[in-house]
């Protein structure tokens, strides 16, 4: 067993057991709660802090950079306004199983309970919306409560631990021990599942994979790649997972998600097997839970026990790590009957996602096909949620592996924060993030912490001057009633020159091919706008359309 003594305070303590995580990034806004905590990161030079506009843009910026590295992501904050600011990227990185610690300073210990400066109790309050909270009153007990969070926050299906630091325990002098480096486990299916798994599937006619998140968490791309090629089984990927498989293979055949077309659903529907992958089969990716029926076999695969058959009862369910789950299956080979069904849905795929730039009045499609042509071929991807993306899932074409990060929680003001953290993980990679006006808004100050610190992402809003996803709603459930949802003129690209930004605005393919040719030939972060027509309000409607039905 390796084991270090030495004294020091609790935030020491607390610093060293990032440090033996191997944390290098930590995101913040400061707050004087855990004054001491910041003071012993000041200290330490392998981790770099970085402090924030906003505790919302902090937490999307530890969870992307979370989602980036596949190491747990670091975020502190102050007491309970701090805690609440943060409260967002908690929820996003739980819905998204994504690995975040956060350090949330506290009233100290002799106020608790008298409603004292911006008290709230936070490991209760977090308490449905994390995987495990904890409050720490013995300072004594720091090194083994933190890592115990890092551990939580790993294991199973990864996710967010909210730790509570009364500001009195964090200068307490202590001994600090540590034991051995967090192992996280990685279990493996049985004989007795393989053997069942084996024979489910070699009696299917129609089988289909579901691949999800777990396989990304679990870097089993490369071996679901394998297992499909060598039995010529379809993959579809679950909600924003769309690089878990290439999509220009003859197998991938299409997106679960929002606006799925009809011939991507009918290929769920003709199925007579699904074989799902590290994922919880979510709202979103079963279509409000309405497209595996009761009669349809399922196997699922997953690394956490409570999601096996919490919304559909499985033939077949399995805990296991995806990696080692694929490692097993690919030595049996079976004898494809379904060949010709694959070659369907794969061409139902290819006419559902045809990218026709003919069609002028819509600007959006000429947009991703010039992304498609001229950025490079690893680069890496995130959008915030809003009506805009839904030409990227459609149209957009994900050829390599961990080039996509996008909310499965559906957070507004995501993509360009946690597009931050994603170049923070990867600075040699291109990284560009896609928002729409309403959501950019929400987080546009972590421009200037992208200024700072020099992140040279690219950023493009797209423009309709309008919530969109929520008046396209209104149009449909209450036609020519429209409330709340437009929005005023704003300049983002003089925004983001006057935060030291590079700027441009665009409302043509010609335009926007330009500005995007400057943007990855600089060194510092660029905003493109991009005026959008607001009366295309989604990749398969316009308002006028909408409103005749």
């Amino acid at each position: 067993m390796n084991k270090s003594r030495k004294q020091g305070t609790s935030a020491q303590a607390i610093v060293e057991c990032m440090k033996r995580e191997g944390i290098t990034k930590v995101f913040c806004v400061p707050g004087e709660s855990y004054l001491p905590l910041l003071d012993a990161l000041y200290d330490e030079d392998s981790i770099e802090l970085i402090s924030c506009r906003h505790e919302g843009g902090a937490a999307f910026m530890a969870e992307g950079y979370a989602k980036a590295s596949l190491k747990p992501g670091v975020v502190m904050a102050t007491r309970g306004v701090g805690g609440n600011n943060l409260g967002i990227g908690i929820h996003t990185a739980y819905q998204d199983s994504t690995p975040l610690v956060v350090f949330l300073g506290q009233v100290s210990t002799k106020f608790r309970g008298r409603e004292g400066f911006q008290e709230i109790d936070l490991d209760e309050y977090f308490k449905h919306i994390a995987k495990w909270t904890v409050e720490i009153h013995d300072p004594e007990r720091t090194v083994e409560l933190v890592t115990r969070a890092f551990r939580i926050a790993q294991s199973g299906r990864p996710g967010p631990v909210v730790v509570s630091l009364p500001e009195d325990v964090l200068p307490e002098k202590i001994n600090i021990q540590f034991g051995p480096h967090i192992n996280i486990p990685k279990p493996a299916p049985s004989k007795n599942e393989i053997t069942q798994f084996v024979t489910l599937l070699s009696q299917a006619k129609k089988p289909l994979i579901i691949a999800g998140g777990g396989v990304k968490q679990a870097e089993a791309e490369d071996l679901l790649l394998s297992f499909a090629e060598k039995n010529n089984l379809p993959v579809l990927a679950s909600f924003r997972r769309h690089d878990v498989f290439p999509n220009h293979h003859p197998q991938y055949v299409g997106h679960l998600g929002l606006g799925t077309p009809k011939d991507i659903l009918d290929t769920v529907r003709q199925s007579d097997l699904i074989i799902a992958l590290g994922t919880r089969l979510s709202e979103v990716t079963t279509q409000d839970y309405s497209i595996i029926p009761i009669e349809k076999k399922l196997i699922h695969i997953d690394i956490d026990f409570e999601t096996i058959g919490k919304v559909f009862p499985p033939e077949l369910g399995i805990v296991a790590d995806l990696k080692e789950a694929l490692r097993l299956l690919i030595h049996f080979e079976f004898t494809p009957s379904w060949g010709k069904w694959v070659k369907t849905r794969r061409t139902a795929y290819e006419n559902s996602s045809k990218l026709d730039v003919n069609i002028a009045s819509d600007l959006n499609r000429h947009i991703i096909s010039i992304l498609q042509e001229k950025l490079p071929k690893n680069v890496l991807l995130t959008n915030d949620a809003g009506n805009f993306a839904g030409w990227l899932h459609r149209y957009y074409r994900f050829r390599e592996k961990h080039t996509y990060i996008g909310p499965t929680s559906g957070a507004m003001g995501y993509g360009m924060p946690a597009a931050l953290g994603a170049k923070l993980a990867y600075p040699d990679k291109t990284v560009v993030s896609l928002s729409g006006d309403g959501g950019f808004m929400m987080t546009i100050q972590e421009i200037e912490t992208a200024v700072r610190y020099k992140i040279p992402i690219i950023a493009l809003v797209f423009n309709n001057q309008m919530y969109g996803t929520i008046r396209m709603h209104q149009e449909i459930h209450y036609p020519e009633r429209v409330i709340g949802t437009d929005l005023g003129p704003v300049s983002f690209k003089d925004l983001a020159i006057h935060m030291g930004a590079n700027g441009y605005v665009v409302e043509t393919p010609e335009q926007f091919s330009k500005a995007l040719k400057l943007a990855l030939q600089g060194d510092k972060i660029s905003v493109i706008e991009i005026l959008t027509n607001p009366e295309q309000i989604s990749v398969t409607s316009t308002i006028e359309q909408i409103s005749n039905k």
